[in-house]
């Protein structure tokens, strides 16, 4: 009997944390109450299989590209699960700068300086944001983007940062492309991995079109993409360590 060749882990993750036991190290190191609450909720052990992880899909709009330097202009969320998108559960916040806005990411965004002038700081909506992530695997679409943004504007603003565990779209759809397409012989057939950007992503798994770069929709657009990932690459029954950061 010739046994099967065993496929190496679709992305290279051993570097992850037990996010379980990191969250009991980080609520003892934490220092505001809202970050107390949110890591004292816990995180899903690694061997869940994906059809039983709470999920919520996040993205933000952002003044620029540089989490040291660029702020949060806006939040959306959409709670789902592999069976069900939870529109009613969503939430979409547009939240001050404090700086004039650069018209080049006013016309990727649409969001003015009128549309933020009267929006309140991250710091007061903090607490709602921080709820609706509480005991869930955050999914996203590029992971510096969220991870790094939300870390740096706590960080600015309480002096402490965050860490929450992560599936990223992008990087799941960068792996099955080069997987299926990159090496030798697939260039020599002309053959290369397609785009990763979001919408380009969704196209391969007929999902619909929608109009980029609004937060809101980017979050729905992402959690339909992973439900769409996983129902053709991967068993219901697949550990979430496998594909969480």
């Amino acid at each position: 009997m010739i046994k099967e060749k065993k496929q190496r882990p679709l992305l290279a993750n051993t570097n992850t944390p037990d996010w379980p036991t990191f969250f009991t190290t980080l609520l003892d190191q934490a220092k505001d109450s809202r970050l107390q609450q949110y890591y004292s909720a816990g995180m899903i052990s690694g061997d869940t299989p994906l059809k039983d992880v709470p999920f919520v899909a996040l993205d933000f709009e952002t003044t620029g590209l540089d989490p040291k330097s660029d702020e949060i202009i806006s939040i959306g969320l959409v709670p789902f699960n592999l069976q069900r998108i939870r529109c009613r559960e969503s939430a979409h916040w547009v939240v001050n700068p404090h700086r004039p806005l650069d018209e080049q990411s006013v016309v990727i965004h649409g969001i003015t300086d009128s549309d933020v002038s009267d929006a309140p700081d991250l710091l007061r909506i903090l607490e709602k944001v921080l709820d609706a992530l509480a005991g869930k695997i955050v999914v996203v679409h590029y992971q510096r983007i969220e991870r790094e943004f939300m870390n740096s504007a706590l960080k600015t603003r309480l002096n402490e940062g965050i860490h929450f565990p992560v599936i990223d779209t992008l990087a799941i759809e960068s792996a099955i492309q080069h997987r299926q397409f990159g090496g030798f012989w697939n260039r020599l057939q002309g053959k290369r991995p397609g785009s990763v950007r979001l919408g380009k992503a969704r196209q391969r798994y007929g999902l619909p079109t929608y109009q980029p770069h609004h937060a809101l929709t980017d979050a729905l657009a992402t959690a339909e993409l992973l439900q769409a990932q996983i129902a053709y690459h991967f068993d219901p029954d697949t550990p979430v360590s496998e594909i969480w950061l």
